[in-house]
């Protein structure tokens, strides 16, 4: 746990949770249009996973810091210092990407990010109480609870805005993703702790990843036959370094937050960015615009809520 020298200002830890959110958010419309595009959204998450692990493992190599933290990594793993589960972040990061390709192509990025809402809340709740998260065991407070009940109430917006026109799988397989992505941040935290840098956390992430996406790749092209062609515009390929940077930054910033503030805050980011994008780029199943902005402000308030240090008033 970092000492308080070194903790980031709360406002730059919240700042940079937002950020990872917007990111986020573009990286699930872009995959979900990829998957669109190739019919195929187990291929478009594949193809979004390797990209970004081709792109980190060029980073990891270049840079001093990336070849220290393997060889800790390394190291680590031969000595039994780091677990086998510390390496399994990268399978929650796989349901995530596949849960894009697949879905928010007809669901949109907001109706997506309200099933993570859920996931998220109640996942990052039950890891900070348990202690799971690199910052140990953080005090479920009053204001963590509400944050937490506010968010889901930003999830009965939604969810009663307006009709859903999706299949039911639609919406569960974002809540999976929710409670992937709580689990993602906390482990890939402790991971980054032992190897000393997020950028090496973030590579096993992408490695994990990668094999997992490969697997149900190969499986689905299999049974189903492989996509006639790829499409030729470059923007549709910027998923896997987008994931590349804000999966780092979560690694970076959990051990300043909790595992709940650092996913309520992204949230807010992510559902900001999501009714733009929506607006700009409606998808067919979309909650309408008024839907959208009542949900971001609910999210807001529920960080708010969660991340301010209230206290008692002392008698006078």
């Amino acid at each position: 746990m970092p000492t308080e020298s070194r903790r980031l200002p709360v406002w730059v830890a919240l700042g940079g949770a937002a950020l990872i959110g917007v990111m986020t958010a573009v990286q699930a419309r872009v995959n979900g249009q990829l998957g669109v595009r190739l019919e195929d959204g187990f291929v478009a998450a594949f193809i979004s996973f390797a990209s970004g692990l081709v792109l980190l493992t060029v980073i990891s190599l270049a840079l001093p810091g990336g070849r220290a933290g393997f060889a800790r990594l390394a190291s680590g793993v031969r000595e039994r210092r780091i677990p086998f589960w510390m390496l399994c972040g990268g399978a929650a990061g796989a349901l995530t990407v596949a849960t894009q390709g697949l879905a928010v192509g007809i669901i949109g990025v907001a109706l997506f990010t309200v099933g993570v809402v859920a996931g998220q809340t109640i996942c990052g709740l039950v890891l900070d109480r348990l202690g799971y998260g690199p910052s140990g065991v953080v005090a479920v407070t009053t204001g963590r609870v509400l944050g937490g009940v506010l968010a889901l109430a930003a999830v009965g917006i939604a969810l009663t805005g307006g009709a859903v026109d999706a299949p039911l799988w639609m919406l569960v397989l974002p809540f999976a993703a929710g409670v992937g992505i709580a689990w993602q941040q906390a482990t890939n935290g402790r991971l980054r702790q032992r190897v000393g840098t997020p950028l090496t956390a973030t590579l096993v992430n992408f490695i994990g990843g990668s094999l997992c996406l490969l697997i149900a790749a190969g499986v689905h092209v299999a049974l189903v036959g492989a996509p006639a062609a790829l499409p030729t515009e470059p923007w549709l390929y910027v998923g896997g370094a987008l994931g590349v940077f804000y999966i780092f930054l979560s690694a970076a910033l959990v051990v300043h937050t909790g595992v709940l503030l650092l996913g309520l805050a992204s949230v807010a980011g992510q559902l900001a960015a999501s009714v733009v994008l929506d607006l700009v780029w409606p998808a067919p199943a979309g909650p309408g615009t008024g839907t959208a902005l009542a949900m971001v402000a609910v999210a807001l308030a529920s960080v708010v809520v969660a991340a301010v240090p209230w206290r008692r008033r002392r008698a006078r």
